[in-house]
């Protein structure tokens, strides 16, 4: 079809045609899309689940290869998209697809950064460095990974914050949910105290929270762990289930306040000694 007769001389007729042929071929493939596209990402997650069960896979595990299937489906389902609807409207692609070798190749220096995305996104999910739901420190940032893409990693920080890494920013990784977790509370008080009192009161602020479920490992108290300018610090030390270690802290905290009120015993405040120097007589 043709949309000018005869040089520039505008044919509206044909204009209309291709509206109505063309328009109506490219809302059934929009609808198509519309449609498949949350029953592809349905039918996958529930495949992915059906494989963790099968294969006794870990929940976050499950979850970091759902996101990532779900991932790469959107991306093989947009670009069958972009073809349908360019082939819809009467574009040859064949020397679209042909050109884009040449195209990708003098555009492949320009793009190094994305191909090491995807390089080390894939090393990360073959490694199992990071996984859905861990508490990560990576490329600065602390919190709680979302979701382990192709280019990127969505990270959200306990403020709330979305971060979204650059995987090949993520240089390395700490993995603060492989594990147990350490559970610690320093405990000061005062030089005019007993120091095995003080550690008696303690220990049997530990032996409540050894029947605590969030325990895996003690409570146990090690004893001083330094002698400050206005206090003498005592330490309690335990290892508890993962991401439950702060909680135990501040538990533990207000156990300890009430247990060494209800025995007399004072947490210091900081002192100061001012020396006022009265200048020589003449």
């Amino acid at each position: 079809m043709n949309l000018f007769e005869e040089g520039f001389k505008f044919n509206p007729s044909v204009l209309v045609e291709w509206l109505i042929t063309g328009g109506l071929e490219i809302l059934v493939i929009l609808i198509a899309f519309a449609i498949i596209s949350p029953i592809g990402k349905k039918a996958i997650e529930a495949a992915i689940g059906r494989m963790g069960k099968q294969r006794k896979l870990s929940e976050s595990r499950t979850k970091t290869l759902e996101k990532i299937s779900v991932n790469l489906f959107s991306y093989v389902l947009l670009f069958v998209l972009i073809v349908m609807i360019l082939s819809a409207i009467n574009i040859n692609i064949g020397p679209l697809l042909a050109g884009a070798g040449i195209v990708g190749l003098a555009i492949g220096f320009g793009a190094q950064g994305l191909v090491s995305d995807i390089v080390t996104g894939f090393f990360i999910l073959l490694e199992r460095q990071i996984e859905v739901d861990d508490y990560v420190t990576a490329a600065g940032y602390d919190g709680i990974v979302e979701e382990v893409g192709i280019r990127t990693t969505k990270l959200r920080g306990f403020d709330g914050t979305l971060h979204y890494i650059p995987n090949r920013n993520i240089a390395g990784v700490s993995n603060h949910s492989r594990g147990n977790m350490r559970a610690l509370v320093d405990i000061g008080i005062s030089y005019e105290d007993n120091i095995d009192e003080a550690i008696e009161v303690l220990s049997k602020v530990a032996e409540d929270f050894a029947e605590d479920p969030r325990f895996k490992e003690g409570p146990d108290v090690l004893g001083v762990q330094s002698i400050g300018s206005s206090d003498i610090v005592l330490r309690i030390l335990g290892k508890t289930a993962n991401m439950e270690q702060w909680g135990v802290e501040r538990d533990m905290r207000k156990a300890i306040k009430e247990a060494l009120d209800a025995a007399g015993i004072d947490i210091p405040y900081p002192h100061q000694v001012n020396v006022d120097k009265q200048p020589k007589a003449n």
